[in-house]
């Protein structure tokens, strides 16, 4: 039989698919995302930071002082100019009297990293490249530990690395022919995206204090208003400073040792290297066994390791990197990315839907709380805009504060998502517990969406202005906009009925008289929006929206099936490819897994790059969203939609599809 898309009683081994996946690397390599989800330490080849590499961590934010000149100005707690309705323009500008000071709102406060650990020389002097003969650079992704060997001027060395599971430091075990020099360096916060997002030049800019006592180390941080602390334990060799920001530490040529950041001291005794690799097994090998797996190793098709490769790496990537106190951003705890490390609430369901598909509810439990966090900000930024509810911000810091941006208040398509993840965890949680704790959130944010929504003189609903997912201009009626509207307006009065509560009739209303989604009539194919006919021609790139309507969300009431498939057959066929990001081709898939388009959909998520650690790179680089979004196609693709089965595989392509515990949606 070619092809089997439903789940069988025969259980997965799972340790041998993930297994299967190990990442292997060589020096060309980028670094790999040893985290907990919380704090991750960005380990090159090495198995260190010798050649490049991140520590940060969900809760590590800086700002740069004020500068004098900007002193006085007033900005908006909610990081928005605009008072009153939307102008017809859609933009929220910055007013003349702010002049360059936006600026500095735009930068701060931002990610940074906390310090490198890395293989040095006498003095602390750089390891050269060519110093360097790697044999093997290997992470054993059940266990959660990098396994390196290297030759450094022909002697040998190896490097053992984990991170612990619960607390944010990362240990490591080194043995080598001859003694070892390790340095622990700090650095200054920038925005330089290179091997080091640090500036280690910057010495008068930032202080640190270090204690030292026999095996032991402390250094306490302070970089203009920020505080934190390292704290370093070993078991062999001495440790001394060297310079304003670097501690030395002289092994012998074996030495373990475990080195923690946090805002502030630990206060007990730090884990060795035995017991943090045990934790780090005991937890990964949890991991892998709960949740879903996705098998396709009897599949004839060759294509199929690659595309489980992916599949598996991902789900790596995302719980080492975002499963923490905050969404993350689009780098992950990889890098700063141009939009200094925030998150971006339109992007956060690329984030954390896939934790609902594949059964892991608790890995978006504390990112979404950012929901409730953020709702005071919310409700009051929608009545500075004279509208009811709450706005959810669009490029945020931990108080809720979006940077300033002209498209800020126009990208709508944000404003449904906590609706989507309430839908989420109700299938997953069916319980009043979960009707209570999304009550406010789906309340206030459906309240603001059918007081958005601008009735016009034909007896419809618009929505004008708006800017789409594209972000390609501001338009009216774009057409992922309005079917997420439609959709996310009939969940929210769903909400209430399961709760025993009477309908809001706006709600209804809306929803009801929406206007139609935009379609090109001669091919029955659906347009970003009404004003621009040219979609496929001058629009044809960046994030392709018309695939959305039928894919991400499920089947809406005014959406056409065959107009959708329509719709992803001429993008996959016409749209520039190479100037559209990561998470389009998922995006894509899931239009294609939806309408029976089964080979567009594998064809997507193998275009889609990744390089051997998991990161993709058509976005920023690393960037997140694609591999969120390649789960939650590969869960759609996998195990269908409500009431069909799995269209996602070619059913004459020598594809057998093995799934457990995935949610269809």
């Amino acid at each position: 039989m070619d092809s089997d898309r439903t789940s069988v009683p025969r259980p997965i081994d799972r340790r041998a698919l993930v297994s299967r996946h190990d990442i292997r690397r060589c020096m060309t390599d980028r670094r790999i995302a040893l985290g907990n989800g919380e704090f991750c330490f960005g380990a090159d080849p090495t198995g260190l930071q010798t050649f490049g590499g991140n520590t940060m961590a969900h809760w590590a934010w800086h700002s740069f002082p004020l500068p004098e000149e900007w002193r006085g100005i007033e900005f908006p707690e909610t990081g928005c100019f605009l008072h009153g309705r939307l102008p017809a323009d859609g933009r929220d500008t910055v007013p003349p009297e702010v002049g360059e000071a936006w600026r500095y709102w735009m930068d701060n406060p931002h990610a940074f990293s906390l310090g490198r650990l890395r293989l040095c020389g006498e003095e602390g002097r750089p390891v050269a490249a060519d110093e360097i003969e790697l044999e093997s650079s290997v992470y054993r992704l059940w266990d959660g530990i990098s396994e390196t060997a290297f030759r450094r001027c022909g002697r040998q060395v190896r490097v053992k690395t984990c991170v612990h599971p619960e607390l944010d430091a990362v240990s490591v075990r080194l043995e080598g022919e001859g003694p070892l020099t390790l340095a622990l360096d700090f650095p200054y916060p920038t925005f330089r995206n290179d091997v080091w997002t640090a500036d280690f030049e910057a010495e008068d800019r930032h202080g640190t204090v270090f204690s030292l006592s026999p095996r032991a180390a402390r250094a306490d941080r302070s970089l203009d208003g920020t505080a934190y602390v390292a704290e370093l334990v070993w078991t062999e060799g001495e440790a001394r400073q060297s310079g304003k920001h670097t501690l030395l530490l002289c092994a012998g040529d074996r030495t373990e040792l475990t080195l923690r950041y946090g805002p502030a001291a630990l206060g007990a005794p730090l884990p060795g290297f035995a017991e943090t690799a045990r934790a780090a097994a005991a937890f990964w090998n949890g991991f892998w066994r709960s949740g879903g797996a996705l098998d396709l190793s009897e599949s004839r098709d060759p294509r199929w390791f690659e595309l489980e490769r992916r599949i598996v790496v991902s789900q790596y990537f995302l719980r080492a990197q975002s499963a923490g106190s905050w969404p993350s951003s689009e780098s992950g705890l990889m890098d700063v990315d141009p939009w200094r490390g925030r998150f971006h609430m339109e992007m956060l369901w690329w984030h954390a839907a896939h934790c609902f598909f594949w059964g892991r509810p608790e890995m978006a439990d504390r990112q979404l709380g950012c929901y409730r966090a953020f709702l005071p900000r919310a409700e009051r930024l929608a009545r500075q805009l004279g509208t009811r509810g709450a706005v959810w911000g669009k490029s945020l810091t931990p108080e809720g504060r979006s940077a300033p941006w002209d498209g800020n208040l126009a990208l709508l398509w944000r404003q449904p998502h906590p609706i989507f993840f309430a839908e989420l965890e109700y299938r997953l949680r069916p319980t009043a517990e979960t009707l209570e704790k999304w009550a406010g959130i789906v309340e206030a944010t459906a309240e603001n969406m059918a007081d958005t929504a601008v009735p016009g003189e034909d007896g419809r609903y618009h929505l004008d202005p708006v800017m789409p997912p594209s972000e390609l201009g501001f338009t009216r009626d774009t057409v992922f906009d309005l079917a997420y509207w439609r959709w996310a307006l009939g969940a929210a009065a769903n909400w209430r009925r399961r709760m025993g509560r009477p309908p809001v009739p706006l709600w209804d209303e809306v929803a009801g008289k929406l206007a139609p989604l935009p379609v090109d009539e001669a091919e029955n194919v659906y347009l970003r929006a009404p004003a621009w006919t040219e979609t496929y021609t001058k629009f044809n790139y960046e994030h392709p929206d018309p695939v959305g309507v039928y894919g991400m969300l499920p089947p809406v009431e005014g959406v056409s099936r065959e107009t959708a498939r329509n719709t992803v057959k001429k993008i996959w066929r016409e749209w520039q490819k190479d100037r559209i990001w990561g998470w389009d081709f998922p995006w894509i898939a899931m239009c294609a897994a939806r309408t029976d388009e089964p080979e567009i959909a594998v064809e997507a998520l193998l275009t889609m790059h990744m390089d051997v650690t998991g990161a993709n790179d058509q976005g920023c680089n690393p960037y997140l969203p694609a591999n969120g979004g390649l789960l939650a196609a590969a869960a759609m693709m996998a195990v269908g939609r409500d009431g069909a089965h799995a269209p996602g595989f070619p059913a004459d392509g020598g594809w057998t599809v093995r799934a457990e515990g995935l949610l269809a949606w």
